[in-house]
């Protein structure tokens, strides 16, 4: 016989492609099979049709297309033979999804096989509609599947509910049609029908709420009555598992009970009982009934409140995690992760257990353990908890140090409370596993410290013994470089003794030593620009080693880095000749706003108005923070498309940039060239954010001075767009420029006159109480710069005080604001307050102005906020 023909047997073939050595003998082979059959196909060949496509399915088992034998399958279905359907359905279900056309030609052959006369011919119907039924199919075979539901054979009733699962999950508006066949099914002795019946009322109620409802007051009892019966079976051995009868009878009624339990009182009280003897009587030392167990924690998780039950629940749960089965502690802690929501002090009792889980060697338990000891944390026992996870840390595996870095820093910061407890806890994980916390941690330290006045001392001597130890830890290195640049006097002098405290020797050189060997270790240019900067400041603090500071410093004038080159040559510069404005450059910090910082952290910006003058604001480490001074929000000044100066936002830029807060940034008649010159120095230093320019007398302070003609001023095309352009001649040979020369003698540089057109004035915004009216002028020479001049008029009888005017205005457009003219604004029209502004649109002609404000004041004690867009800008702007 050919070995290839339609009459091969299915044997033969197999062993043909199993004996094929290469990839390409096996195609081959396939090829040939596949010739034969299609051949036979036809040839309408009936005598071996089942054969071929019993072929078929093991063709597309190997993962060949088989498409071109799927009308074969419905040959075989609509033959009359019961082996030939069985290939036919086997086929079917096979080769065919419910996605295919052709399935649709088979919904007759189907439906007359489920009111056939014979029981095991319904049965292939049943299974192949339970596999592959469409929602066209389901609509048109419901009411004989329906029919089935009550057949004579348990096996026919069995597949039946199967279906009807199938059925209901394709077309959810049959469900009613199946509620009380599927309540009868629940009175079934047979355990096979019993269990597909009670799997199927658990899909009606998912899909119907009627069906719920039903269930839920008229098969409540009932199910509770079929469990304590499977609880107190005797022994069945077609039923037996491990000394169980039947555990998956027990977890699908457990199911359903847990599905009617769910926000419905009454039925909850009606489980308890058997819920409770269920979690006592069932063994745990087998894995059935553990799966029994995990699943009537479930239901006991699910159903309405019992205290009693939970507390039960948990110590089960807690019995699971002294298992030695990882899969069963597992499970388990992923249950009290759901359980710690509903009883947080009964989680509690099994800290001990869940912090040794924490040090298993299995990584999925640990993770998912130290997620559970996160949620468990709380202000009276973070002391204890704390201090066994920093214990564990310091023995834990390198991969684990990063999750339980990133658990440990924000149970310190959400729950510490007092500071000093807070510094210790951050020091102790930054001297173990610095390399490991992120960031904003260390940022949010820094930002915690310069807030603890009393404990700068203290911080800054714990930081110079860990950094003893702990010197490879980079994030250790730069708190420490960061709070010795501050405060390393304290250090020196052992200023701010705690009681207890043991005091240190440190010599201004021991402290100077610090710092260079973290420049000289560590190469990542953050650390070591801070460096660099630490070391400018204590050229000031320690004059003994003010020589030796500025040959660290100038070692590095010739880095390849070109930040480093930049900061080294500007510090060189001030340390060697700029003595007269060192010591205020180098001022001490002040405390940062940390209301600031945690709402920019959480993403958030705070509001720009308070609602209520010095009103406490609560702030993490046990800190409350008043209130008083607003800071500038303008709508969104987190998005990126929106820049926004401000004419008195003072507050925010001083603690942004470290100046002064005596110093105003934005009332007239304050010293203008101290303030600008901190700005520029700080902008040209890179240090913080530069700000926005809001002091018309900016140019003055950049221009060159009259002794210094000659020599560049690189500060003019640094800081300012607006400032003359200085003519430089630079003589060969001579020395580097000096960056700082430009501070010598200010000269005021006059304002160019407005010789451009007039445009015509607009009322930019208008309320019941308040115009706004913009007066519009241009300069001939630079058509692309517009000079506003805002007037502000009072329409009310009351006066306005404390008046803040604020714009904020695309990337594409430059806004400067001079100070205003008051901040007082008289009533009823009878004053006015004036505000200059400057715009300039880098695509003039291609895009008009726009503009958003905010005006705030107050009003008889009131804060009164409005705001609005301007779009009636004209057009030549």
């Amino acid at each position: 016989m050919n070995p290839f023909s339609s009459g091969t047997r299915l044997r033969d073939m197999i062993r043909a492609i199993r004996s094929c050595k290469t990839a390409a003998e096996e195609r081959a082979v396939v090829r040939k099979e596949c010739a034969a059959i299609r051949a036979a196909i036809s040839e309408n060949d009936q005598d071996y049709s089942h054969r071929n496509l019993a072929k078929l399915m093991f063709i597309h088992m190997l993962g060949y297309p088989t498409h071109f034998g799927q009308m074969e399958c419905l040959k075989l279905i609509a033959s009359p033979g019961f082996p030939e359907k069985r290939i036919g359905y086997l086929g079917l279900m096979l080769l065919l999804d419910e996605r295919q056309e052709v399935l649709m030609l088979v919904t007759n052959s189907i439906k007359q096989d489920l009111n056939h006369t014979n029981q095991y011919i319904a049965g292939l119907a049943l299974c192949a509609l339970g596999n592959i039924c469409s929602a066209e199919m389901a609509r048109d075979l419901a009411p004989e599947v329906e029919r089935l539901l009550q057949f004579r054979d348990p096996n026919i009733r069995k597949k039946a509910a199967l279906c009807s699962i199938r059925i209901i999950k394709k077309v959810p508006d049959l469900a009613e049609n199946f509620v009380n066949p599927a309540a009868a099914l629940l009175k079934e002795k047979h355990h096979g029908v019993l269990l597909t019946g009670v799997q199927l009322c658990t899909d009606l109620c998912k899909v119907s709420k009627e069906a719920l409802e039903y269930f839920r007051k008229k098969c409540t009892d009932g199910l509770v009555k079929v469990l304590k019966d499977v609880v107190n079976s005797p022994y069945a051995p077609e039923y037996d598992v491990s000394g169980i009868a039947d555990p998956f009878l027990h977890i699908r009624l457990l199911r359903l009970l847990c599905v009617l339990g769910q926000g419905a009182a009454d039925a909850s009280d009606t489980m308890n009982d058997i819920l409770a003897q269920v979690a006592t009587k069932t063994e745990s030392n087998k894995n059935a009934g553990n799966a029994i167990l995990y699943e009537c924690v479930a239901t006991i998780m699910s159903i309405e409140d019992n205290g009693g039950l939970r507390v039960l629940a948990v110590n089960i749960l807690g019995k699971f995690l002294s298992s030695r089965d990882n899969n069963i502690r597992y499970v388990a802690l992923n249950m009290l992760m759901k359980a710690i929501a509903l009883d947080s002090q009964a989680v509690q009792r099994h800290r001990t257990t869940l912090l040794e889980c924490v040090k298993d060697s299995d990584a999925s338990i640990r993770k998912r353990a130290l997620d559970l000891v996160y949620l468990l944390v709380n202000e009276s026992n973070v002391k204890s908890l704390t201090k066994e996870l920093i214990d564990y840390l310091e023995v834990c595996e390198s991969e684990f140090k990063g999750d339980l870095t990133a658990k440990i820093c924000p149970i310190v910061e959400k729950f510490s409370p007092e500071k000093i407890w807070y510094i210790d806890q951050m020091l102790k994980v930054l001297s173990v596993a610095g390399n490991y916390v992120k960031d904003e941690v260390w940022h949010a330290l820094i930002v915690v410290i310069t807030n603890a006045s009393n404990l700068h001392g203290y911080t800054v001597r714990s930081l110079y013994r860990a950094v003893q130890t702990a010197g490879e830890q980079e994030t250790l290195v730069r708190v420490a470089v960061w709070c010795i640049g501050e405060y390393g006097e304290m250090l020196v002098n052992n200023a701010g003794m705690l009681d207890g405290e043991d005091p240190i020797t440190v010599t201004e050189s021991e402290a100077v030593d610090v710092v260079e060997i973290a420049i000289s270790r560590h190469l990542d240019l953050p650390t070591r620009a801070m460096c660099l900067i630490a070391l400018l400041k204590l050229s000031s603090r320690f004059s003994s080693c003010s020589q030796r500071i500025s040959n660290i410093v100038l070692h590095y004038k010739g880095s390849l880095v070109l930040e480093l080159q930049q900061r080294a040559i500007e510090f060189n510069s001030i340390i060697e000749k700029h003595h007269n404005i060192r010591s205020v450059l180098v001022e001490r910090m002040p405390a940062l706003d940390e209301a600031t910082y945690s709402s920019r952290r959480a993403g958030s910006v705070p509001a720009a108005v308070s609602t209520s003058q010095g009103a406490p604001l609560n702030l993490p480490n046990g800190v409350a923070k008043h209130t008083s001074s607003p800071l500038v929000d303008l709508l969104d000044l987190t998005s990126d498309d929106v820049t926004a100066p401000s004419s008195s936002g003072g507050d925010f830029l001083q603690d942004l940039l470290g100046v002064d807060p005596s110093l105003d940034l934005s009332q007239p008649g304050t010293n203008q060239t101290q303030k600008s010159s901190n700005d520029v120095l700080l902008d040209l230093l890179s240090i913080g954010t530069p700000p926005a320019q809001s002091s018309s007398s900016m140019p003055d302070l950049l221009s060159p001075s009259q002794d210094n003609k000659n020599s560049l001023d690189v500060l003019d095309t640094l800081t300012s767009p607006s400032a003359p352009s200085a003519q430089a001649s630079s003589p060969v040979g001579s020395s580097m420029m000096d960056l700082l020369d430009g501070f010598g003698a200010s000269s005021s540089v006059p304002v160019a006159e407005n010789n451009g057109p007039t445009l015509p004035s607009i009322v930019a915004f208008e309320s019941s109480s308040l115009r706004v009216t913009f007066n519009f002028s241009k300069q001939s020479e630079n058509p692309q710069t517009a000079l506003i001049e805002a007037q502000f008029i009072n329409k009310a009888p009351d006066i306005y005080s404390n008046f803040t005017f604020q714009a904020a205005v695309p990337k594409f457009l430059q806004l400067h604001l001079d100070p205003a003219s008051s901040d007082t604004l008289s009533a009823s029209g009878n004053g006015s307050i004036t505000q200059k502004l400057r715009v300039t649109n880098s695509l003039h002609g291609k895009k008009s102005l726009v503009m958003r404000i905010r005006i705030s004041y107050k009003m008889n004690d009131k804060d009164i906020l409005e705001e609005g867009q301007i779009n009636n800008f004209p057009r030549d702007l």
